[in-house]
């Protein structure tokens, strides 16, 4: 278990392993040269970068730290790693120099910050003890600091064998102030990472009863009260599309109620996770360049899950429900077929047409009966479309709501929780693709166009007339296939659950 602490000390006196500071870029002709602190050095450093925030270091390494950091290419572009060797001069014995780039009028955002401490522990895996000395005050940058760095020390190393690099053991962020920031960073960080586990968990370990188990633990952990739904009690209650989804699989579905209560709360959230452990596409089968990351379809699950873990030590005063769709999608003799008609929670029926866009079928049993709980704003959370993925990329949440105040709202509070959305309409010509000539509604429709926008207005039928609802869809955001970037591991990343915790706080707050 790393260990993270605020230290006020200069980072030259600390005895650490290795030193992470920030480097920022200095134009053609700026003769400020190595120290933030503005003394300057000769013109041979004036094109070098300049150090942000770690306070007579440069002066400790006799005034070499700019000359250095050039000889060996750094520009303080922003997430640009540079190692150096100290020789000695300071009982730490190495220097990462993280680019944080131009910043905003010499300022830098708490994303810059927690990308810039991110990168500096991952080029440290293995290492014992590190300080992170960025330029940070206030408690939010110190936070931002904090938090970037326990995110960037991640590692997942379940199913591997023989050695291995370590994450750092120990950090210590350099920083005035108290330990309230770095606190709730870890807090924050342990919610993320319980999701990035359960995320790169092969789905042999993680089938809908070994999830609904993990939520279980979490729930006995911090106090949650839960209820899970096993597959008789789903039939009997008439969750159809969970049922039918799962109905293919020797995995049985779940669906896992969980909940936070407040004594001084007036307004309550609902949370809706799709928990799709393994999707095959069922008999639509997908082909096998889009199969083998399925195992990160229940990704919204996991981050509702992963929030409330998170919210339930926060404790803001708010009430929060939160529900996790479970099933595992899989082609078998006893699979749905195209054309079947499924009738989900609360009477609505559905026809078929596609398998394979089956997490819009568990959500909509998961939306009905979180309606029932009288929420103030309703949020649902899944890897739901890969048109989302042509339209905003791998790293851009799309955020869908029934009210354009609301949408604006929750992509305001995933903007401060630092993960990337973007604010997308519901058209309403749209809604005829998805008529169906034998029920209620279809499950896909017949066009192409627009399908990240066309399964958000399948899920707004399912939403209670006069709830304020909300919709991301992760399915890009929430694995990373790529490099590390970052705090951003490669494999499942934890998207979502950060924003699930500044959406609850923002309700509490009466922001949202």
């Amino acid at each position: 278990m790393t260990s993270i602490s605020l230290d006020s000390a200069a980072p030259a006196s600390l005895d650490v392993d290795a030193i992470v500071i920030g480097v920022i870029p200095t134009g053609p002709g700026d003769g400020s040269g190595g120290s933030g602190s503005g003394s300057g050095q000769g013109s041979d450093t004036a094109s070098a970068p300049r150090v942000a925030g770690a306070d007579g270091l440069d002066e400790a390494l006799g005034g070499t730290l700019g000359a250095a950091l050039k000889a060996l290419g750094a520009t303080g572009k922003a997430g640009e790693v540079t190692k150096l060797p100290t020789l000695g001069a300071v009982p730490a014995g190495v220097i990462v120099a993280v680019g944080l780039g131009e910043g905003s009028g010499g300022a830098f955002s708490a994303e810059d910050l927690r990308r810039a401490a991110g990168a500096g522990l991952r080029a440290l895996a293995g290492t014992r003890r590190v300080a992170v000395a960025l330029p940070a005050t206030a408690p939010e940058e110190i936070e931002a600091v904090a938090l970037g760095a326990l995110l960037g020390n991640y590692s997942f190393g379940a199913y591997r064998t023989g050695d291995r690099p370590e994450p750092v053991a120990e950090i210590t962020v350099v920083a005035d102030g108290d330990g309230v920031p770095v606190e709730r960073a870890r807090t924050l960080a342990e919610a993320v990472a319980l999701v990035r586990d359960l995320v790169n968990t092969p789905p042999s370990d993680l089938n809908p009863e070994d999830l609904s188990g993990a939520a279980e633990r979490i729930a006995g952990e911090t106090g949650l009260a839960i209820e899970v739904l096993d597959e008789k009690a789903l039939v009997e209650g008439g969750y159809g599309g969970l049922v039918g989804v799962g109905q293919g699989s020797v995995n049985p579905p779940r669906l896992v109620r969980l909940a936070y209560t407040h004594p001084e709360a007036s307004k309550t959230l609902a949370l809706v996770g799709k928990g799709i452990t393994f999707d095959s596409g069922g008999l639509s089968l997908k082909p096998t360049d889009a199969m083998d990351w399925m195992k990160s379809d229940m990704g919204g699950a996991a981050a509702v899950l992963g929030a409330l873990s998170a919210i339930a030590r926060l404790k803001p005063k708010v009430n929060v429900v939160g529900y996790l769709a479970l099933a595992e999608n899989m082609p078998s003799g006893t699979a749905q077929r195209p054309s079947d008609v499924l009738r989900v929670y609360g009477g609505k029926t559905v026809e078929v047409l596609n398998t394979d866009a089956e997490g819009r079928l568990v959500l909509a049993d998961a939306l009905v009966r979180a309606g029932e709980d009288s929420p103030d704003l309703l949020v649902d959370v899944a890897t739901l479309t890969g048109a989302q993925l042509v339209a905003l990329g791998t790293r851009t949440t799309g955020v869908m709501a029934n009210d354009d105040e609301v949408r604006e709202k929750v992509v305001a509070a995933a903007d401060r929780a630092g993960e990337a959305s973007w604010g997308m309409p519901l058209p309403d010509e749209l809604r005829k693709g998805l008529d169906s000539a034998v029920a209620d509604i279809a499950n896909v429709s017949g066009e192409r166009w627009g399908g990240m926008l066309v399964a958000g207005i399948f899920l707004r039928e399912f939403v209670p007339d006069g709830v304020r609802w909300a919709h991301l869809d992760i399915a890009g955001p929430s694995f990373n296939k790529g490099e590390p970037y970052g705090y951003t591991p490669k494999g499942g990343t934890g998207a979502a659950t950060r924003t699930l915790v500044q959406i609850a706080e923002d309700l509490a707050a009466g922001i949202l």
